[in-house]
């Protein structure tokens, strides 16, 4: 979190945010707990991603773009164990 420059409140908040959007964009049945632990742990995975091609999101903005392609690439992986 400290990397993106945003506080744990802003982090859980905007965690929130991303996980549903991700989960509405991905038309998956998710809680608010949930959602907020997808987008945080999937701005800490898109961050990772992003940052080998040298890209990198800080920020308030950066933390929810991060957030919603993290949860997004979250959301598929468990799609994709589930049905395996």
């Amino acid at each position: 979190m400290t990397s993106a420059g945003i506080g744990w409140i802003a982090a859980i908040i905007i965690g929130g945010v991303a996980g549903w959007l991700a989960e509405q964009f991905m038309k998956s049945n998710m809680g608010i707990l949930m959602n907020i632990l997808l987008g945080i742990v999937g701005a800490i995975v898109a961050n990772a991603l992003l940052s080998l091609f040298g890209v990198v999101l800080t920020g308030a903005i950066g933390y929810l773009i991060a957030g919603f392609v993290g949860a997004c690439i979250l959301i598929a992986i468990g799609r994709a164990f589930r049905r395996g």
